[in-house]
């Protein structure tokens, strides 16, 4: 069985990150070995939260489980709550990175053209160079701004499909030019004069191919679409699956899970009722 190691928060509402990434790794039969970067009440979308950051405990774990001499297939990191929780996934990976390891890095940072409450400066700058390291990146369309350079004002001045799309495709470009990663931009939201026939997707760019793939749009932002986008993707990687299918079973994955929230009116900060459907990922 593979083994991957995720290096994210555990919110207890949200059904985001640890919460995400578990179930969804777990049913496509790769063994989620999580290491908590923090531990929530919930996440921090919700009005009042808790958080215990995990910053100091992090390096129990690196040397607990060096002494296992335990290998992973995949590492797969998300939320961190500031600069010093990379330099501690950086130790990590001196120990467990390998050229045989598939490195996932989900840049979190903000959504929706906001940063999140946990963002500085700094921590942009950190991430940065961490995405470097990275074999796929799977940044939102707001964090691809963020990392690109691209203004998201700019970007959400367009008025027409084409423009945006092109401006997208820049940034994934840039990013994918500077990284030398295969580059997912998850939530892209093109402008339409119908908005019935609203979609979002994801766009795939490795420097030779770029294909997107989209679903129908509500208007709702719901927690923890992201992290289950990119678990999926995680899980179909170790099984050596190409990724224009792993991303188009995301797509179909969470199309399910985001129309049956909408139709029992769930409320976007609690999350997907994504788990009658983990049975798709089998």
């Amino acid at each position: 069985m593979k083994k991957v190691a995720v290096l994210q928060d555990l919110s207890s509402f949200g059904k985001c990150s640890l919460t995400a990434a578990i179930p969804v790794l777990s049913v496509m039969g790769v063994q989620a070995c999580p290491l908590p970067t923090a531990v929530l009440s919930a996440q921090t979308g919700y009005p009042s939260f808790y958080c215990e950051d995990f910053t100091s405990k992090m390096k129990y774990f690196i040397e607990e489980w060096s002494k296992l001499h335990v290998t992973f297939d995949g590492i797969y990191t998300g939320f961190v709550t500031g600069s010093e929780q990379i330099n501690n996934i950086y130790q990590f990976l001196d120990e467990f990175y390998t050229k045989e390891t598939t490195l996932l890095v989900d840049p979190v940072m903000g959504d929706t053209g906001e940063v999140y409450k946990h963002f500085t400066d700094e921590l942009l700058v950190q991430m940065r160079e961490f995405v470097m390291q990275a074999d796929v990146i799977t940044p939102n369309v707001t964090e691809s701004c963020l990392l690109s350079g691209l203004s998201y004002e700019k970007l959400h001045s367009y008025s027409n499909e084409k423009d945006y799309m092109e401006a997208i495709e820049e940034a994934g470009n840039i990013l994918q030019q500077e990284t030398g990663a295969e580059v997912i931009i998850t939530g892209v939201n093109p402008p339409s004069t119908d908005s019935d026939r609203m979609v979002i997707g994801n766009m795939y760019l490795d420097g030779n191919n770029s294909f997107y793939r989209a679903m129908p749009y509500n208007g709702k932002s719901y927690s923890g679409t992201g992290d289950l986008f990119a678990s999926v993707i995680m899980g179909s990687m170790m099984h050596g699956e190409n990724l224009e299918k792993s991303v188009q079973l995301a797509v179909s994955f969470l199309t399910e899970a985001i129309n049956d929230s909408s139709l029992e009116q769930i409320p976007e900060v609690e999350g997907v009722n994504f788990e009658k459907y983990l049975g798709m990922l089998l």
